[in-house]
């Protein structure tokens, strides 16, 4: 077998040419030389190749090359196949290499769990996240804050607010990542006052927070109507000359138009140098809200003569900003341009139900029932819930029956509709 120093130019060669790989045949053909010549245990080669591999979607025939021909591969090439699957979010391989790794007697080191931890996150899956969590702490890894930081991240996606708060409470160190987590962990959870809480202790602790903490507290802020909070937030991204990008811009409109102050939001709304679909959404929902139907309406026009495409949550929300101050006509028009596909795409169930909704709600009764029985989906319960409330508010008697049968039929072990409705 050939030594290092004669393997070494063939090993720099194949990596220069990863470097410069252009298509995927290219992998194929050095992934045969990389088997001919013997060279999987090269962890500098490994890098390489399963990044060149992840550039052109072929990060699976990367697993066999390594873990296959390889019976103990090194620690750091695992490392790099865990971390390289959990960024393209295929969740369930990388704990697959971990067990493969305990089942060869591979030993782990901290690199190998907060990537591992991201992709037990993102598939929500607690029971092997206590499993991972029981190795780190017998391995004595857990007063490493990367891998503190992911295990706080994963039980926070998955639900369990009291686990992420004990871990949280045994660091000996904390930073911006760990309060984030664990703010954006009880937003998530719509533990409103918690992810408050959290955060003036952050501040009390010195802590300076980032964009994603000051965008999961102005979202706890607006959804807990805390202006006061939300006020002070502006107050800091201001003082410390912070641009209003997309995300934390539309965080702050939003925040402001939940809390009722329409001028502060649209104001933000202004000063925001660029703005995208989600950002119109938020200004066009809070101000049907509000019940400043008009403004919405107007809004929604000038997003338009902006050049944004409205898309299905635009349409959405100004169908309920016009059923929220009862504008009819307004409504319909901008219905019937949605069924003519002036937008780019036809009517879902809900812009059904909010045009029924709408015209129910005006006592249009016969017209919302025409557009139930013409509408291409069958009707949710949602739907004859409300066309029943507006039967009943106008004292129908013969639809109020007939949606309550609908209801009955669709939730067969309730018959509160039917009975409510006599």
């Amino acid at each position: 077998m050939r030594t290092f120093q004669e393997l070494s130019p063939m090993i720099n060669k194949i990596i220069n040419l990863l470097n410069k790989c252009a298509s995927p045949t290219h992998i194929h053909q050095i992934q045969s030389q990389i088997i001919l010549h013997h060279l999987h245990s090269n962890t500098t080669l490994a890098y390489h190749f399963i990044t060149a591999s992840q550039n052109f979607s072929l990060l699976h025939s990367s697993l066999p090359l390594f873990l296959t021909h390889l019976h103990r591969p090194h620690v750091f090439i695992c490392n790099t196949l865990i971390r390289a699957f959990s960024r393209i979010h295929d969740p369930h391989i990388p704990y697959s290499i971990y067990i493969q790794m305990h089942y060869n007697s591979i030993l782990p080191n901290n690199y190998t769990f907060p990537f591992l931890f991201k992709s037990l996150s993102d598939c929500r899956d607690y029971l092997k996240c206590q499993c991972v969590h029981a190795h780190v702490i017998r391995l004595g890894h857990l007063n490493d804050i990367y891998v503190q930081n992911s295990l706080l991240d994963v039980y926070a996606s998955c639900g369990y607010m009291g686990l992420c708060r004990e871990v949280f409470d045994e660091m000996s160190d904390r930073d911006v990542v760990s309060w984030t987590v664990l703010i954006m962990g009880y937003r998530n959870a719509k533990n409103y006052a918690d992810a408050l809480i959290a955060f003036e202790k952050m501040h009390y602790a010195g802590v300076v927070p980032n964009r994603v903490t000051m965008v999961n507290a102005l979202g706890a802020c607006g959804s807990f109507r805390a202006i006061e909070m939300g006020v002070w937030i502006h107050d800091f991204i201001s003082r410390n000359g912070w641009d209003l990008d997309v995300i934390l811009g539309t965080s702050l409109v939003e925040m402001y138009l939940k809390c009722g102050r329409i001028d502060e939001g649209l104001n933000a709304f202004r000063s925001m140098k660029e703005k995208n679909v989600f950002t119109w959404n938020v200004v066009i929902q809070g101000l049907g809200f509000a019940k400043s139907g008009q403004e919405a309406v107007w809004w929604f026009n000038r997003m338009e003569e902006e050049g944004f495409e409205a898309d299905e949550v635009t349409l959405a929300n100004v169908l309920n900003a016009c059923i929220h101050s009862g504008l009819v006509d307004m409504g319909r028009q901008i219905f019937s341009s949605l069924i003519n596909g002036s937008y780019g795409f036809s009517p879902s169930v809900k812009h059904y139900a909010c045009m029924i909704d709408l015209l129910t709600r005006a006592g249009c009764l016969d017209e919302a029932f025409k557009l139930i029985k013409e509408m291409p989906f069958e009707p949710s319960k949602s739907i004859w819930g409300s066309f029943l409330t507006g039967c009943r508010a106008c004292g129908n008697l013969e639809l109020s029956e007939l949606a309550a049968k609908k209801l009955a039929e669709l939730e067969s072990d309730n018959g509160t509709y039917f009975v409510s409705s006599i």
